[in-house]
């Protein structure tokens, strides 16, 4: 039980997630080698239409594994979207996750991806677009609950000692930003979830996601301003500061807000449909071109002749 549990008994987790052996759309995890010394190895679920070259990518925060997005990957992928919900390896500075990632999109042989991030899955989709400007890797970004300056952690001085921690100190210093309060039944069933996933973590998988959290980095925003952003956050408590919230618009100021009254720190969890309603909304503007992420025959004539309309307009603005 996670700290969030209320009292009396009540189940676990109302919906399970859909792998066992042909069950659902996307079956087990596989893992690829994308190191020549097969020392990294990605595990991934790949859902949906193999034909799409420029699908939807997921990458998980701290605490969290590539089926926390589950709900998203079973809603988008029965609207006609590939998704891919990642799990990384051990990496112990932001370059070296980079090019691990740049090596698995090679694997995978995609040449433009849409990244949707969760906290430190979206301050690494952000490293990664600008570690690929010079040659774009990433064609639009979804940041929920994200950040753009580590320092906002108050921890870069202990950033190198993270390896030295056992697992127990480390899953201290990550439960510490969970909500410990009462909280309605889907947020503490999210909590969870996620403390069971962050039970999963070995000592050196949580060791390294901490380090690239704390480690001294910020996002340098001139490199990726032509890039299309949606900042998705939550009005409610979570542990990003208003600070940090308000750094992010700075940042990006045409980005598109997507702002949910209430979600906490896991809102594609507990608040799935709002989630995924926004994610859609996102990727629409790209439905008709050769880097939308949904099947095309899942696309009406009509909304096709929209957006080819809205596409002319930007052009001629530009």
């Amino acid at each position: 039980p996670g700290p969030s549990r209320l009292p009396g008994p009540r189940p676990y987790w109302r919906e399970e997630p859909p792998w066992g052996g042909g069950k659902g759309t996307w079956g087990r995890p596989r893992q690829i080698i994308v190191d020549d010394d097969d020392s990294k190895i990605w595990s991934l679920y790949d859902a949906g239409p193999r034909n799409i070259r420029c699908p939807l990518i997921f990458l998980p925060p701290v605490s969290g594994t590539a089926d926390v997005f589950f709900r998203q990957i079973l809603a988008l992928t029965g609207w006609g979207y590939r998704v891919i919900a990642l799990q990384y390896p051990v990496y112990w500075d932001h370059l070296e996750f980079c090019d691990g990632f740049r090596k698995l999109l090679d694997h995978l042989q995609l040449d433009k991806v849409h990244l949707f991030g969760a906290s430190l899955g979206g301050f690494l989709a952000q490293k990664f677009a600008e570690y690929t400007h010079t040659s774009p890797r990433v064609h639009s970004l979804i940041l929920c609950n994200s950040f753009s300056d580590t320092s906002i952690f108050n921890q870069t001085w202990t950033a190198n000692s993270f390896w030295l921690m056992p697992s127990f100190m480390l899953k201290k210093i990550v439960l510490g930003n969970f909500s410990s309060g009462p909280v309605d039944p889907l947020m503490a069933d999210a909590i969870d979830f996620m403390v069971d996933r962050l039970e999963s973590l070995g000592q050196s998988e949580l060791a390294s996601r901490l380090t690239l959290n704390c480690q001294n980095s910020y996002v340098e925003p001139h490199k990726i301003r032509d890039i299309p952003v949606t900042i998705m956050d939550v009005f409610d408590q979570s542990a990003l500061s208003t600070e940090a919230k308000e750094e992010m618009y700075k940042l990006y100021p045409n980005a598109r807000r997507a702002h949910l009254k209430t979600g906490g720190n896991f809102p594609y969890l507990c608040r799935s449909a709002e989630v995924n309603l926004y994610v859609q909304i996102h990727l629409l503007q790209f439905h008709g071109t050769k880097y939308a992420a949904i099947d095309p025959s899942m696309v009406s004539a009509e909304e096709l002749e929209v957006q080819k309309g809205s596409l002319s307009v930007s052009q001629e603005e530009q």
